[in-house]
C-alpha cells in the first residue's frame, strides 16, 4: 500500500549521524522489499538489530496435504478447529498452493512470550472474533470484529487478546499483498471510485521503544521452516522510522459496496490483490435495481480459479444451510451457483446483510489433512433437487 507513514524520532536526512543524548549513534536499518526496488521504511534502533546469540534446529512446518488435485466442492465446518493456548500452534492450514496457504486459527492466549515473524510470505489475518493489539516493530494497530491486518514478511510482532473467544481466517502470501491497481492512480493514491480510502486505514501508532539487553526468543518462519533465534536486545528498540513498507489494518466494515441495476460480478468486491489471487470482501448492500433483476449470481465457471469463501454473519443470499465460521471451496473446472431455491428466492429483494471473506487463486488449492478432518463430505452433491 503506497502511502507514506513516519512515527518517532527520526533525523532530518537519511543516512546521517542519529545521536542519542549520551553521544552514542543510533543503528539505522533499512527494511526493504524486491530488492531496493520496492517499498521500504527506514528505522533507527538503540542497539545493533543483528545481535544474535543462539540458532536451533529448525522445525519442519510443512502441511500434510491429504488431497492433490480436488473436483469436489467442500464445505469446511470452521469452528470446528479446536482452540489452542498459542497463537502459532493455533494456526491450522487448510489449503495450499506454491502460491498461498490458507487456514484458521482459534488462540486462547496473546503472543507475549516469544517474537514471531514470517520471513516468506506476507500475512492476512482476518478477525472473525475477538478483539486486542497487534504489537509490532512498527508500533501497535488495536484490532477488533471484522479487520483485517496486514503485515508484510519479515517484520517482528507479537499480539495481544482481550479474551480467550479468538477466532482469525488466515493467508500467508508467497506474493506480495496489495490493493488493488485499478483503485489507484499512478502515483499510488486510492481514485474516488475505489470503495475505500486511505482514511479507512487503521496506521501503526504508539511506537514502542525498549531499552532492554537479554535473551529475547525469536521465532522465524522460512522456507517451511520455524527456527528459534535468540537476540541479545529487546526486538522492539526503535526511536523512530519513515517509509512505505508497514502493517495496517483495514476494517470490512468499512468497504463502500459498488451496486449495479443488474448483478454484478465478483470482482466489484475486491479488496487486496497479489500476482496469484485476489481478496474480495462481501458486506451488506442494496440488490439491484432493475425491476426484472435476479440479486443472486448467475451460474458461472472457474476455468482459472479456485474459489474459496469464508463465511462470516448474516444470510448468505445463494447458498443454503451455511453458517459463521463455514468454508466453501469451489474447484476450477466445475460450473457453480445459487443452491436450488435460492435463483428464485432472491427476487424481489432489496437488500442483504451478507458478510462474508473470499479469497480466488489463479492455481488449483490442495487440502490438508486437517481441512478434510472438518469437512462435511456432501456438499458436492447440494446442488441436486431432491
Amino acid at each position: 500500500m503506497p502511502i507514506y507513514h513516519k512515527l518517532g524520532k527520526i533525523p532530518h536526512k537519511r543516512h546521517i549521524q542519529f545521536r542519542k543524548e549520551n553521544g552514542d549513534l543510533h543503528y539505522e536499518q533499512l527494511f526493504g522489499t524486491i530488492g531496493f526496488d520496492g517499498m521500504s521504511s527506514l528505522m533507527y534502533h538503540l542497539h545493533r538489530p543483528t545481535m544474535i546469540s543462539e540458532v536451533s534446529e529448525p522445525i519442519d512446518m510443512t502441511p500434510e496435504i491429504a488431497v492433490k488435485r480436488n473436483m469436489k466442492s467442500r464445505k469446511l465446518i470452521g469452528f470446528d478447529v479446536e482452540p489452542q493456548d498459542d497463537f502459532l500452534d493455533s494456526r491450522v492450514t487448510m489449503m495450499v498452493n506454491n502460491d498461498v496457504h490458507i487456514g484458521l486459527a482459534a488462540p486462547r492466549k496473546s503472543l507475549t512470550e516469544y517474537f514471531y515473524k514470517n520471513a516468506d510470505a506476507d500475512e492476512m489475518l482476518f478477525i472473525h472474533k475477538g478483539t486486542g493489539t497487534l504489537r509490532t516493530i512498527f508500533g501497535n494497530i488495536k484490532f477488533e470484529y471484522g479487520d483485517y491486518l496486514i503485515i508484510p514478511r519479515g517484520i517482528i510482532y507479537q499480539i495481544e487478546f482481550d479474551t480467550e473467544d479468538n477466532r482469525i481466517l488466515y493467508a500467508e502470501s508467497f506474493d506480495p499483498i496489495y490493493t488493488p491497481k485499478r483503485y489507484r492512480n499512478h502515483f499510488g493514491q486510492l481514485l474516488e471510485h475505489s470503495p475505500f480510502c486511505e482514511r479507512d486505514l487503521k496506521l501503526p501508532q504508539d511506537l514502542e521503544t525498549h531499552d532492554e539487553q537479554g535473551d529475547f526468543l525469536m521465532k522465524v518462519k522460512k522456507q517451511g521452516f520455524m527456527h528459534e533465534l535468540v537476540y541479545k536486545s529487546h526486538p522492539f528498540d526503535v526511536v523512530g522510522w519513515d517509509g512505505y513498507n508497514f502493517p495496517y489494518g483495514f476494517s470490512i466494515h468499512n468497504f463502500e459496496p459498488i451496486t449495479g441495476r443488474v448483478h454484478q460480478p465478483p470482482p466489484v468486491h475486491q479488496t487486496f490483490e497479489t500476482s496469484s489471487f485476489v481478496i474480495c470482501s462481501f458486506c451488506p448492500r442494496l440488490y439491484d435495481y432493475h425491476p426484472q433483476s435476479i440479486p443472486a449470481p448467475y451460474n458461472h465457471s472457474n476455468i482459472d480459479s479456485d474459489e474459496m469463501l469464508y463465511y462470516v454473519d448474516g444470510d448468505f443470499m445463494s447458498r443454503n444451510n451455511i453458517g459463521p465460521g463455514y468454508i466453501s471451496l469451489h474447484p476450477a473446472g466445475i460450473p457453480h451457483g445459487p443452491h436450488p431455491g435460492a435463483y428464485e428466492r432472491s427476487i424481489g429483494q432489496t437488500e442483504t446483510e451478507e458478510l462474508a471473506v473470499m479469497i480466488d487463486t489463479f492455481k488449483p488449492l490442495m487440502l490438508t489433512k486437517a481441512a478434510m478432518g472438518i469437512d462435511d463430505g456432501n456438499y458436492y452433491q447440494s446442488w441436486l433437487d431432491h
